[in-house]
This record gives structure tokens, C-alpha cells and sequence, in this order.
């Protein structure tokens, strides 16, 4: 059928236009809930931090309880039967999200991260994003294709106004959604609801810190081969993480299943977890532990295990019920990773955690791309060599695993491995291909031919 040449670019021109003033109404209205949001948590984190060690521990359990009856009976306010998960939403219901709870997230992390809970602070701000753009596309009453675009682009939003990475963060947004695919229809609305929400932030005073990690001097192959290395040990943390924040969920349910626990009941118990723990655990890794990231990222030496302590808080702390974000804690295993082990690679200690910061973002959620992105934009253009293939390295090395359960597979990272397709990372078995099975049941047959020959 022939084209119409002059229709199409049209058409085509009235979706950008469209989009721009979406995404920029979109975009400015959670840069201001972000930014109330923020301000609330820097006036309100942190301050338990420098009490004496018994009231942390004290206060830990407390939040976990007020943390568990919110949770608990603050969705029963809902009247209908969405999930309030931003990926569940786009995946699976049509850009549609419960309005009526949208304050209960936002105030658990409020919770959670003022009593010491070890979490992030973008959790809140992307769920922030998705429910003001659902209700925007409700509002409008846009079809369930826009209405999808529309809450994907606000998580990007939402990512952009707390990292101060307008691009990385929109990409983030989209990447997130699916394993090995990219929606490129939800770039465009994404990247101007970022940039819109990242400088509305800014105008409001929201500050976002500066590092100045030097990579000069020439790049070699080796070098390269190096970053490739330290890519594939964060990975391999990753990997140690996720595991870690899936066994803590399974023994909670464990637990309330077994013991027929009220729910509320869940985060008082890792609260109390959390407080013996600090007795023999820095308190630095509770909370953000955005001073520890700093350090690494200055040069400055970091324990070896650093790592593994800050991963198991985030995991009991998530894992019992407590609410907050998922990628800070990320920000900060990889940078303390990175730092530790750098001179063993020949790096230097904040190039390291700089190239750990990202690495483990790419694999913890399956989002390569980003993460290159978030490293060129933290700590320049002169970075991109550095993180590349460290970035992609650890996104192979963790496999079919994510923080992110709702993540779906849209395609197997290895063509070994079999994985079907549009299935929720937390729902699908991956296993070994046919072929490579039938290669491994041929190769054992030789070998025992070959025994019993002697």
C-alpha cells in the first residue's frame, strides 16, 4: 500500500508535540511532590544516627512496628484490587494505579530511614512519579497504551529528581521494566518528564552532591580488561545481594506462616534483628550510609567485607517488611566494593568505587544501559571507558536474578540458558538449553565409555 508522505511526518510531529507537554506537566508536578518529599526526609533522616547506641537499637523495632501497621492497615483503604507496584502496573494493568494509598509508601520510607532501617530514598520518589502520572492519565482519560507510556515516564521522573541524572535516571525508568528489551516508544516522553522533574528539583533547592573522580591518562587494553574483572565481582556482590534479600522474604513468610504471626509483628522482628546486629556491625551502614559511598568514592580505604554487612542490613530490613528504596543501597555495596578492591586490578581506590557504584546498579537491576549513563553523568564523559564494560560484565554475571520480582524476562541472557518470555523474574525457573544438555548427556556417555573400556 503506498505511503502518504507528507501524513506520516505529520503524524508524527503532532506525537512529539503531544508528548512534550505531557511529559513536561508530568514532569514538573513530581518534581514538586519529589522535592516535598526530600525535604521532609533531609530534615527527619539521620538525626538517630548520632544518639547512644540504645536508642538505636530501641528505636529499630519501634519503626519496624510503625512501619508494619501502616503497611498493614493503611491498604485496606484501598477500594480496588491494583497493585501499587510501578512495573506490575505498565506489565500488567494497564498504566493503572491505586491513588487513594499513594501517601502509605512515602511515609513508611519517612519511617523506615528515620529510625535507622537500612534502604534508599528513590523507592518513595519513583512510586511518587508513577501515581501522580496514573492519576494524570486518568484524569485525561488517555487510552491504556498512553496511560502506560505516561506512568513509565513518571518513574523516570521520579528516579531523575532524587539522583540528579536526568538521562540515566529516565533510561532507568524504562530499562527497568524488562530483562534484555527497551520500550524506545517510552524514550522520548521519559527523557523530557526526567530532565523537567530533575530541574524542577533543582529550582527548589534539592542539593545534589558533585564528584570529582579523575580518569585521565591512557586507556589500554588492559586497563579495559581490568574494569571487566571488577565488573565481574560486582556482579558476583550482586548476585550475593539478591540472594541475600530473597532468602530474608523467604524466612519472614517462613516465619508468619509457621507461627501464624500478625503481619505487623514481621518488621518489629527485623528491627529487633537489625539492633543486635549493630552491637557487633558499624552503625554507619544503617540508614542511607550516603557519608560510607562519599568516602569510597574520595579514595578513601574501605574494609573488605564492607560489603557483605551493608547487603545483609539492607536484606533484613527489606526483607521483614520495612519499606524504602532499592538502588541507593546498590549505590553504596558497589562503591565500598569497588574501593576495597581496587588496588588488587591496579586501580585507583575512587576509580574503583566509581566503576563499583555503576557495576552493580547494571546487574542488581538489569539495567546496563543506565548504569553507563549514571557513570558518564556522576563522574563525566572521561568515565564511559571505564564503566562500559565493567557495567555489561556484571549485568551477564548475575544471571536471571533481580531485585526488581516483577521484572519481567523479555529475552535470555545467554543462549544457553532457557527462559520464556514476559514472565516476572520472581515467577520463571530459568534452566540449561536443550542443546547444551544434550552436549553435557553426550559428553558424560563418552566419558563413562571410556572408563569402562579400561
Amino acid at each position: 500500500m503506498r505511503r502518504f508522505h507528507l501524513a506520516e511526518p505529520l503524524v508524527m510531529l503532532a506525537t512529539v508535540v503531544q508528548w512534550l507537554v505531557l511529559s513536561i506537566f508530568t514532569g514538573a508536578l513530581i518534581g514538586v511532590g519529589c522535592t516535598i518529599f526530600l525535604r521532609i526526609l533531609f530534615a527527619t533522616a539521620g538525626r538517630a544516627y548520632t544518639a547512644p547506641l540504645w536508642i538505636q537499637m530501641l528505636l529499630l523495632p519501634l519503626g519496624g512496628f510503625a512501619n508494619g501497621l501502616l503497611l498493614h492497615y493503611g491498604y485496606k483503604l484501598r477500594r480496588s484490587t491494583f497493585n501499587d507496584n510501578a512495573i506490575v502496573a505498565v506489565n500488567e494493568q494497564q498504566g493503572k494505579l491505586p491513588f487513594r494509598t499513594m501517601w502509605i509508601k512515602p511515609v513508611a520510607a519517612l519511617i523506615t530511614l528515620g529510625c535507622g532501617g537500612s534502604a534508599g530514598k528513590e523507592g518513595p520518589c519513583s512510586h511518587i512519579g508513577a501515581s501522580l502520572a496514573a492519576a494524570v492519565g486518568r484524569v485525561l482519560h488517555l487510552n491504556p497504551e498512553m496511560r502506560k507510556r505516561l506512568l513509565a515516564c513518571g518513574v523516570s521522573a521520579g528516579f531523575s529528581s532524587v539522583f540528579g541524572t536526568p538521562i540515566a535516571g529516565a533510561i532507568y525508568g524504562v530499562e527497568m521494566l524488562a530483562i534484555g528489551r527497551i520500550r524506545h516508544d517510552f524514550l522520548f516522553p521519559g527523557i523530557v518528564a526526567g530532565v523537567t522533574a530533575f530541574e524542577v528539583s533543582s529550582h527548589l533547592g534539592v542539593p545534589y552532591p558533585h564528584y570529582d573522580v579523575t580518569f585521565v591518562g591512557t586507556f589500554t587494553e588492559l586497563l579495559f580488561l581490568k574494569t571487566v574483572v571488577v565488573g565481574v565481582l560486582c556482579g558476583a556482590v550482586a548476585w550475593l545481594f539478591v540472594e541475600l534479600l530473597q532468602q530474608a522474604k523467604r524466612t519472614f513468610g517462613w516465619l508468619k506462616q509457621r507461627y501464624a504471626l500478625w503481619p505487623p509483628l514481621l518488621p518489629t522482628l527485623g528491627g529487633v534483628v537489625l539492633a543486635l546486629l549493630i552491637l557487633a556491625i558499624p552503625t554507619r551502614y544503617l540508614g542511607l550510609s550516603l557519608p560510607m559511598m562519599d568516602d569510597a568514592l574520595r579514595g578513601n580505604a574501605m574494609p573488605y567485607l564492607g560489603f557483605l554487612w551493608k547487603a545483609l542490613l539492607v536484606a533484613i530490613t527489606l526483607g521483614s517488611g520495612f519499606y524504602g528504596g532499592i538502588v541507593t543501597p546498590q549505590f553504596v555495596i558497589g562503591a565500598v566494593t569497588g574501593g576495597a578492591f581496587a588496588h588488587v586490578f591496579g586501580l585507583q581506590a575512587a576509580q574503583g568505587a566509581a566503576v563499583g557504584l555503576v557495576a552493580v546498579v547494571a546487574s542488581a537491576s538489569n539495567a546496563p544501559i543506565a548504569a553507563i549513563l549514571m557513570g558518564v553523568e556522576m563522574f563525566g564523559a572521561d568515565s564511559t571507558l571505564y564503566v562500559a564494560g565493567a557495567c555489561v560484565a556484571a549485568y551477564l554475571i548475575i544471571g536471571h536474578r533481580s531485585v526488581y520480582p516483577e521484572q519481567q524476562i523479555a529475552y535470555s541472557k545467554s543462549s544457553w540458558i532457557f527462559a520464556r518470555a514476559d514472565l516476572p523474574v520472581g515467577q520463571e525457573k530459568v534452566r540449561l538449553s536443550y542443546g547444551l544438555l544434550r552436549w553435557w548427556r553426550m559428553r558424560r556417555r563418552h566419558a563413562k565409555r571410556a572408563d569402562d573400556q579400561r
